[in-house]
């Protein structure tokens, strides 16, 4: 347990959208709980896609099947999971749908017949970093899918048979090129980018309403960084000038160092989307070794994912500096190294947040191995809501918010109390108990579930308490909770953002309580 803590609050905070995590301290007034935080976990069936056709095999040399960035979406029109990946290390975007997210099919095209390519290949260039999103406002249908990506002149080590797919004159030796799609497979010409280098993606921030591009940066004494550039159109933003750009994240003193490595910890890649009432960020962090060995002894360099969080997509804290997935480190494992998210970040299925992510092995039959060889897709599973939670152990403790004010009317709580139970009670602004909303009066919740109606036995809602600013003060009792909310449907929709999407959603916010 930790002591009692406050933090001042200078106005009352509003909690309508979203469920509220305890990811942060900002709505926590006293707390006498200890908290937590949680990492994801490899599912069963992991890898859950890997390299099977003669595209992914790539004649044996670095072969690949993996979202290099590109993006992993339910899509709710056709209510299927939807991924783009790199099919042979820096060749083909291609495309695969799920029912279930677990098993795929890939889907013969026209776009390179005989393949399931959504863009033909590109003499004498290659690709690299990819992001694909789905975009459930787009004003014009012909771009409800979006993307940015990475082109570089090289051949590879592959034979191309494909024709040519020209390039936007004076591209550059490598270039950011985006695009537009109304299903995700016929894709529109490129329109070139500003200066960024490779890993450069983008993502949509729905609390700013703008488009971001997380640009790749080397920084003196820092190495890898990120930049970011904002936009309010995803097309006409692209082309962004150098005065555009502003200074964004790196790593710091406090990112750990490898052990065995001993390589300084750099940002390698920045992804994020709306989840719920923040930004996730998923943090790609490098800790080695240098390029020259990597390359020079085939094997892929270490990148573990790490999570952070932002309430307005620009500032984020990562309070928890252990890797939330990492890689195994372990020769001949399929997640060796070099973990990459797919864009989108995460999707909620059910209970639980999935993870899609590219891992490297290593391993490459043509060539024995390579830093970039055997690429297949991970994913990893979490709780819902379940970065991080409040406990009280074995024992008792409260928790006190802020004030805050809301304009639904139904209580709702993510909490495990089967070992013990959970009670809720209501505040005024001056901490004193509102009438009929004693922890006494509150029904006892002693169930696991992550959702769960919180009512009081003279009061089924708060509708007596909208437009007031109240304070929660939550007593746990061998319990743990991860979030709660008030709703303005007896469903429990938070109204929240909800990642990439997932069944029984309608768009990119929960309006259905699923």
């Amino acid at each position: 347990m930790v002591s009692s803590r406050s933090f001042a609050a200078s106005s009352p905070i509003p909690i309508d959208v979203g469920r509220q995590l305890f990811v942060d301290d900002y709505l926590i007034d006293e707390s006498t709980l200890l908290k937590t935080f949680h990492k994801a976990t490899f599912h069963p069936n992991s890898p859950v896609l890997k390299p099977e056709t003669p595209l992914e095999l790539n004649n044996g040399v670095m072969p690949a099947a993996a979202p290099f960035g590109d993006g992993v979406w339910y899509d709710p029109k056709d209510k299927l999971f939807k991924i783009w990946y790199i099919g042979g290390y820096d060749d083909g975007f291609c495309y695969a749908t799920s029912e279930d997210g677990i098993r795929w099919n890939r889907p013969n095209l026209d776009v390179v017949p005989g393949t399931n390519r959504v863009m033909a290949p590109i003499r004498n260039y290659m690709r690299n970093g990819a992001s694909v999103w789905l975009d459930h406002h787009a004003k014009d249908p012909s771009e409800r899918f979006k993307m940015f990506a990475y082109i570089q002149r090289g051949t590879g080590s592959w034979p191309r048979k494909q024709p040519d797919e020209p390039l936007p004159k004076g591209g550059r030796m490598a270039s950011g090129y985006v695009y537009t799609s109304p299903d995700g497979i016929h894709w529109s010409k490129p329109t070139m980018t500003g200066g960024c280098g490779d890993n450069t993606s983008m993502f949509y921030n729905p609390f700013r309403k703008k488009w971001v591009f997380s640009i790749r940066k080397g920084r003196n004494g820092i190495g890898r960084a990120r930049n970011f550039v904002e936009a309010d159109d995803f097309v006409k933003g692209a082309a962004w000038k150098p005065e555009d750009v502003n200074m964004w994240l790196s790593c710091d003193k406090r990112d750990r160092m490898d052990p065995v490595l001993k390589h300084r910890a750099e940002l390698y890649k920045v992804d994020c989307v709306g989840y719920e009432s923040r930004m996730l960020g998923v943090f790609s962090v490098y800790l080695g070794p240098p390029n020259d060995i990597a390359y020079g002894q085939g094997f892929p360099k270490t990148n573990d994912l790490h999570a952070g969080f932002s309430r307005d997509g620009i500032d984020f804290e990562r309070p928890d500096r252990s890797a939330f997935i990492a890689c195994s480190r372990t020769p001949n494992t399929w997640n060796r190294g070099y973990l990459h998210p797919a864009n989108g970040c995460c999707l909620v299925v059910g209970d639980q947040l999935r993870f899609y992510f590219a891992a490297f092995s290593g391993v490459s039959p043509a060539q024995g191995g390579g830093a970039f060889a055997g690429a297949s897709t991970g994913m990893a599973t979490l709780r819902r809501d379940g970065f991080a939670s409040v406990g009280s152990g074995s024992g008792i403790g409260t928790l006190t918010t802020h004030g805050l004010t809301f304009k639904g009317k139904y209580m709702f709580v993510n909490a495990d109390a089967r070992s013990g139970e959970l009670r809720v009670e209501a505040l005024d602004e001056g901490g004193r108990l509102l009438p009929g909303f004693s922890a006494a009066d509150c029904v006892p919740i002693k169930t696991d579930k992550t959702k769960i109606a919180v009512t009081w036995k003279g009061a089924s809602d708060l509708q007596s308490l909208i437009g007031r600013v109240v304070k929660f003060r939550f007593h746990l009792a061998g319990t743990d909770l991860y979030s709660f909310w008030v709703s303005p449907d007896e469903n429990g929709a938070s109204h929240g953002y909800v990642g990439a999407g997932g069944p029984g959603f309608t768009g990119d916010t929960d309006t259905t309580g699923a």
